[in-house]
């Protein structure tokens, strides 16, 4: 089977993300009151039946990986029993969810349907007269709103490509004229723009963006706040990617599936929309791990009877209601599922049913683990050649594809600061010598690459000379996924500063397509 993921990855826009790290639980946190549902209570991992050891593996493992990881949060029966967040990304920042995005557009629908205002058996061009075509096909006549939600469209390709080129038309008229080629219902392929069509119906009925909708019946009552969406030129939000909230938002979600849609007695889903949402709907893929176990409404099933939202490159939103537990993860790697063997070979184990004995020296070793988080960071392994041992550094660039005119690096023994001048005006990026540095406000990358979606986003820098003549800045963009690695090589004669992004790092065959700029003059 087809899922178009590939094809998404190299078209759908990509936000920038967060920095820190947080205690494993809280003792203090045991007297807040769970209805205050911008947090979860805090308690030891035994007194929720689960190993402090066996969750320290799960870390160890994770370090291990050669991922990078970003954030995990383990709750147990409503209560947080372990976190942990990877320097420079912290609680408090948002994350790009990429296609866990999907799972809030299938969780708004649900609500529709709860409400009396939609039914999915209804024909996806009901909603569109005026942008369906003349002559729509039997097949796509035949589409159904269930037809979205469950990736069985009849589509032969993804259809977000040729919605985002689409030019003077809009994306829902650009979704209508593409090729239905097979029955709808007998074909799954991954389709980003089919979820995009069930944010468009729900404006359609109600009006509303799927913020809008979302705001008072979802985010306000799980407290969800701070978070953004992107958008498409109609001003719909994409609906299939785009949300940046935080880890413990990803968690919020879960835990209301896990609740059958329940939050506070209230009830935001009903039990059967749950069931039908989280339950296998369709085959999805053929001996591909957990891609294999099938797909629902915009969730996917997994091994060990559980089920999941993800997004590209390792964010999850995993629940496992045998065990009554919820696993949010954000992180960046291009082995998704090694990811969630990790979880099912180290986590699954440590569950009991009961609580455990308590472990101070357990407790000890993974809090000082978790205490520690942090992304690598390149070290100095080289001393600046004569010609650079200065405070400044002004660099005049010769004519480049970024705008950029003059640069400047200065030099203290805590760090470097580099400044880059354009027609925009200056933009400024500290960097730690050795040690990630948060830089304080959200700004615009400089020098973005195409896998990076131009969201402000919070910056995090290391500096490092790894070499007499070549001083390295690594970048973590704290509010997605995602960070550049910026090379200033002064070896004569072409001196230059070269760029490579951590998404085509984690691929050795791939190329990063910017042009290096060229370095006219130093004074």
């Amino acid at each position: 089977m087809q899922t178009g993921r590939r094809q998404f990855l190299k078209t759908a826009g990509i936000g920038l993300a967060g920095a820190g790290l947080a205690p494993i639980w809280h003792p203090a946190a045991r007297l807040l009151n769970f209805d205050d549902t911008r947090y979860f209570p805090r308690v030891t991992p035994e007194s929720q039946g689960i190993s402090s050891n066996g969750i320290l593996k799960f870390v160890e493992a994770a370090n291990a990986s050669g991922a990078s990881w970003h954030s995990f949060m383990l709750l147990r029966r409503g209560q947080v029993v372990a976190e942990g967040w990877w320097n420079p990304y912290a609680a408090e920042f948002v994350h790009s969810f990429y296609s866990l995005s999907k799972s809030f557009t299938s969780t708004a629908i649900g609500m529709l349907v709860k409400d009396g205002k939609l039914d999915i058996s209804q024909p996806v061009i009901s909603f569109f007269p005026k942008e369906t075509p003349a002559d729509p096909s039997p097949y796509l006549r035949q589409m159904t709103v269930k037809h979205l939600l469950t990736m069985n469209t009849g589509h032969g390709e993804d259809t977000l490509p040729p919605m985002k080129r689409s030019s003077g038309k809009t994306w829902v008229s650009t979704f209508l004229e593409q090729p239905v080629t097979y029955e709808p219902g007998s074909h799954f392929l991954y389709n980003t723009g089919a979820t995009y069509m069930l944010g468009a119906i729900l404006h359609a009925i109600t009006g509303q963006t799927l913020v809008q909708y979302l705001g008072p019946r979802l985010f306000q009552p799980l407290g969800i706040t701070g978070y953004d969406w992107e958008t498409s030129p109609q001003g719909l939000n994409t609906a299939g990617y785009g949300l940046r909230a935080k880890t413990e938002d990803i968690a919020k979600l879960g835990q209301l599936y896990l609740q059958k849609g329940q939050w506070k007695g209230q009830a935001l889903l009903t039990e059967s929309w749950v069931k039908d949402a989280t339950s296998y709907q369709t085959s999805s893929q053929v001996n591909n791990g957990d891609w294999s176990e099938g797909y629902g409404y915009q969730f996917w099933r997994c091994r060990h009877n559980a089920f999941r939202g993800d997004g590209a490159m390792g964010q999850y939103c995993i629940v496992i209601p045998d065990k009554e537990v919820v696993i949010a993860i954000t992180s960046q790697t291009n082995d998704m599922q090694q990811s969630l063997n990790i979880v099912w070979d180290n986590l699954l184990p440590a569950i009991e049913p009961a609580p455990l004995p308590e472990a101070p020296q357990a407790h000890k070793a993974l809090r000082e683990q978790l205490e520690k988080l942090s992304l690598p960071v390149t070290a100095n392994s080289a001393v600046p050649a004569a010609s650079l041992k200065k405070k400044k550094l002004q660099l005049q660039t010769e004519p480049n594809d970024y705008g950029a005119t003059t640069m400047e690096l200065s030099f203290t023994p805590s760090g470097c600061t580099w400044n880059t001048q354009t027609a925009k005006g200056t933009t400024t990026i500290q960097c730690g010598w050795g040690k990630w540095l948060l830089n304080k406000d959200r700004q615009l990358y400089t020098f973005p690459e195409q896998t990076m979606n131009a969201a402000p986003t919070r910056v995090a820098a290391t500096a490092a000379w790894i070499s007499p003549t070549i001083l390295q800045i690594d970048l973590r963009f704290v509010e997605t996924l995602h960070g550049d690695r910026i090379q200033f090589d002064f070896g004569a004669p072409k001196m230059n500063i070269s760029f490579l992004n951590t998404v085509t790092a984690m691929n050795p065959k791939n190329t990063d397509n910017r042009k290096a700029i060229r370095i006219k003059n130093i004074e």
